[in-house]
């Protein structure tokens, strides 16, 4: 049996639970700041404190919900290690995203993974999709919920 088609088995077994959970990150005022010049989003809810204090219902500056998502990655890293035979791992996008809560300057995030689908592609690709939740610490409501599909590419 190829690595590939062992993981493939190996991962059927665990469609429908929670496959990892992350460490908590902060995600601070310096970190906002270089993510809207990284993108040059640089709207004042997030990079003028005062006014979104003084204008807004967040009590301060919120966080880019991209910024939010491309934690995902950090997440992942936490969560998840190369199989057995896997030679890289890609980013294949997403189904679907929803932004649900905004993320307050400070707030610590971790992520959450359910496996929901695998399916080998070819001989060399296996197709994972995950329902990323990321998680603001003492809310009840995540910052998002995604459909992530990851791409486990594996020798010939």
């Amino acid at each position: 049996m190829s690595s590939l088609q062992t993981a493939l088995k190996n991962s059927e077994a665990l469609i429908g639970t929670e496959v990892g959970v992350s460490n908590w990150i902060t995600v601070d005022q310096a970190m906002i700041d270089d993510f809207a010049k990284t993108t040059h989003d640089e709207q004042w809810i997030h990079i003028d404190p005062e006014r979104a204090a003084a204008e807004t219902p967040f009590g301060g500056t919120i966080a880019h919900g991209f910024l939010t998502l491309s934690l995902a990655s950090r997440f992942a890293y936490d969560c998840f290690a190369m199989l057995p035979g896997q030679t890289m791992g890609i980013n294949y996008g997403m189904n679907k995203l929803r932004f649900l809560m905004p993320v307050r300057a400070g707030s610590r995030l971790r992520g959450r993974f359910t496996l929901h689908a695998v399916k080998a592609r070819n001989a060399t690709d296996l197709l994972r999709t995950n329902v990323l939740t990321i998680e603001i610490e003492g809310e009840e409501t995540p910052a998002l919920i995604a459909e992530w599909l990851g791409l486990a590419v594996f020798k010939d």
